[in-house]
């Protein structure tokens, strides 16, 4: 637990909290829109809050050679949540494109002077 001053494992830990809450938040949305892509969201940020959670566990243990596994799944799960939350951004970009080309209403309106 002495791998890490105390400004830094508050800024540790309050991001693990921060990240949890914009979970649920964005969860919380999709119920709200009723929009599935939102739920993909709230699913493809576990990745990264598992990777964080990794290495708070990895500090608070001061770092051991025994628990270099972590670092391991720690980067693998960075890995994996980039890509996640890469897709889901996509799909949602890609459908807010695809509603506003279905749905002629919910484009700006251009006016012109004449």
């Amino acid at each position: 637990m002495h791998a890490l001053s105390i400004p830094t494992w508050i800024i540790h830990v309050s991001s693990v909290i921060e990240w949890i809450v914009a979970i649920w938040l964005i969860w919380d949305y999709g119920e709200l829109t009723n929009n599935r892509r939102w739920w993909a969201l709230s699913f493809a940020m576990l990745p990264a809050g598992i990777s964080a959670m990794c290495a708070c566990t990895w500090h608070y243990f001061d770092n051991p050679t025994s628990l270099e596994w972590l670092v391991t799944l720690q980067a693998t799960m960075t890995l994996i949540g980039n890509f996640t939350l890469w897709g889901a951004a996509f799909w949602i970009w890609r459908s807010s494109q695809a509603d506003t080309t279905n749905n002629p209403a919910s484009q700006p309106v251009i006016e012109t002077k004449q």
